[in-house]
């Protein structure tokens, strides 16, 4: 007795700490609506499943699903919960006679063709990186919670024969980070801000632990992907610890002279997300902690130019993105225009870090690869690849970007051949701030109305990881089962590493236009380190009206600029009284 009094005083005198508490809040979700039965004859009170639930089974055995099955039909039933989520699905049972545990199949799917398909090896159907397609058994009056997944809708189907299956909640889990949305934008035209608050959401559902590229594939912090979405992180959200939290992750996961997720470029977007993220927010400390690994980065990309000029990156993939993967001269060029960027950036934070030395080799590095731009800008101008063609937009829009090709050259030439044909959803974002320095800002709203607009079109809630204008014809929409003589725009698309249902339908790297849109329409743009200093300089194109806050480590910025009818544009700024606007 005296034994066992001891080993209850030390456990009660000795304290447990998590070794990590979620960041992460969650929901409970309805569904919507039912999308599709089988076998409905067998299906009892479905529409019990669209209440508000509370996740407890009671004895009261009332607002019951009733789910019947013969030794030959099995009632099966497609949820729509309305959104793209991450997270899984509760279900709440009854008391049916037989208090033996059933089987039934669950399907994940973000579009609902996905969601009632199989996984055939050909399709592109996968439980690759988040469980999709699997068989369980729920009890007998009790709850039981499944899945980890990007998602938006779910099918459900009876697996035991002659068996009952009382369902008296299924509901969806949403797991996010319960954050506010300190940026917005609002203007006259409604499918802008729609595609405003898309882009928004999409990388909010990629703000889980760590920053995620997409929610259902890969769920890895992938440093190109990151670019995009932390612009849009400041942009929306301001600070958040996710990303100082992902960028020290793939860099103590990868020691120098490693690439990045193995490819050259991706180290290259690290060392850019650094100086945008110092610029956007400030933060002297975290700066210095990276001085090691940025230092060393610097050195290892400045041996990878030659004497004449010329980038000569080895080792990792010679990458871009994928739809350009194809373009050799493209890559080329842009590889060129990537590094110049990391040179002039890596200046830029060496002076800051008091390397005064490293900053003068960035800067005599940035020199000899302007002079031997056309190296390798000649074979991409020549190479006859059409304007709109898998590659050229990328290309055109990195040189431009990097002072080594005008960008109103580029413009015409390219980025404005064709509209929306030849974008992608990654270098989107790039393509539009090529055509915003080249002054086609009209341009590029024309070009974010037709492009991201067409997947908002065909139902998306979320942007994805691969889009093509070409897609569009007889394409059916996401939100239902894909009608006879109709393509389906999600199991019969996509390429690379996406093919088919393999596609994710939720990729931060998609959210281009949130971040675009605040930074030349409502014309928010970062001059000084930590906002101290704004420049604010609206382009409305054909808008009437645009309105919308920026978030800044002093407080929120709120703006509204409208035109006159001479055409003026009249702007109303409060900002917090640490940052100045300039106009």
């Amino acid at each position: 007795m005296k034994k066992l009094f001891i080993l209850i005083s030390l456990f009660i005198s000795v304290p447990l700490f998590a070794q990590q508490r979620d960041s992460r809040v969650r929901e409970y979700l309805p569904p919507a609506r039912i999308v599709w039965q089988q076998e409905s004859q067998l299906i009892q009170g479905a529409d019990h499943l669209l209440l508000p639930g509370n996740g407890q089974s009671d004895l009261a055995n009332r607002s019951i699903c009733r789910l019947t099955s013969t030794d030959r039909q099995h009632p099966a039933i497609l949820f729509d919960f309305g959104k793209e989520l991450q997270g899984g699905l509760q279900i709440v049972t009854g008391m049916p006679t037989s208090h033996e545990p059933i089987a039934i199949r669950v399907r994940f799917g973000e579009s609902a063709s996905e969601a009632m398909c199989e996984i055939d090896g050909v399709n592109g159907a996968t439980n690759d990186h988040a469980m999709r397609d699997f068989t369980i058994c729920l009890p007998w009056l009790g709850v039981m919670e499944v899945g980890n997944s990007g998602f938006r809708f779910v099918r459900i189907d009876l697996l035991d024969d002659s068996a009952e299956l009382h369902l008296k909640e299924v509901r969806a889990i949403s797991t996010f980070r319960d954050i506010p949305y300190k940026g917005s934008f609002r203007c006259n035209d409604e499918r802008l801000n729609k595609i405003w608050q898309t882009g928004a959401y999409t990388v909010h559902l990629n703000m889980q632990e760590y920053l995620w590229d997409g929610i259902k594939r890969d769920r890895l912090v992938w440093v190109g992907d990151l670019h995009p979405e932390v612009m849009t992180v400041n942009t929306v959200f301001g600070y958040n610890e996710v990303v100082p939290k992902s960028l020290d992750l793939i860099r103590d996961i990868t020691p120098l002279p490693g690439w990045m997720n193995g490819m050259c470029s991706y180290s290259i977007w690290w060392l850019l997300i650094q100086r945008d993220w110092y610029y956007y927010q400030g933060d002297l400390a975290y700066l210095k902690e990276q001085r090691d690994y940025l230092t060393g980065l610097l050195r290892l990309l400045i041996s990878k130019v030659g004497e004449d000029g010329v980038e000569k990156l080895d080792g990792g993939g010679r990458f871009l993105d994928w739809p350009s993967s194809e373009n050799p001269v493209a890559i080329d060029a842009g590889l060129q225009a990537l590094m110049l960027q990391a040179m002039k950036a890596g200046g830029e934070l060496c002076k800051v870090l008091g390397e005064d030395t490293l900053a003068t080799e960035c800067e005599a590095v940035k020199s000899r690869m302007t002079k031997a731009a056309s190296k390798v800008i000649k074979p991409f101008l020549k190479s006859g690849v059409a304007p709109d063609a898998p590659g050229s937009k990328q290309a055109a829009s990195l040189l431009a970007l990097a002072g080594l090709m005008k960008p109103e050259e580029a413009d015409q030439k390219y980025l404005a051949v064709n509209g929306g044909h030849g974008f992608s959803t990654f270098y989107g974002y790039y393509m539009l701030r090529a055509m915003a320095a080249a002054g086609n800002y009209q341009g590029a709203i024309d070009v974010i109305r037709q492009y991201w607009g067409a997947m908002i079109d065909l139902g998306a809630t979320t942007f994805w990881e691969d889009f093509n204008l070409d897609w569009l014809p007889g394409a059916s929409r996401i939100d239902e089962p894909v009608p006879a003589g109709k393509k389906d725009v999600h199991g019969d698309y996509g390429a690379y590493c996406y093919k088919g249902f393999r596609h994710s339908l939720c990729h931060g790297w998609a959210s281009g236009p949130t971040s675009w849109l605040s930074e030349y329409v409502l014309g928010v743009q970062v001059v000084e380190p930590g906002c101290r200093v704004v420049r604010i300089t609206p382009h409305l194109g054909d808008l009437e009206w645009v309105e919308g806050t920026f978030p800044t480590p002093y407080g929120v910025i709120t703006i509204r600029h409208e035109k006159g009818a001479d055409g003026k544009v009249r702007s109303r700024i409060d900002a917090p009284s640490e940052v100045k606007v300039l106009r």
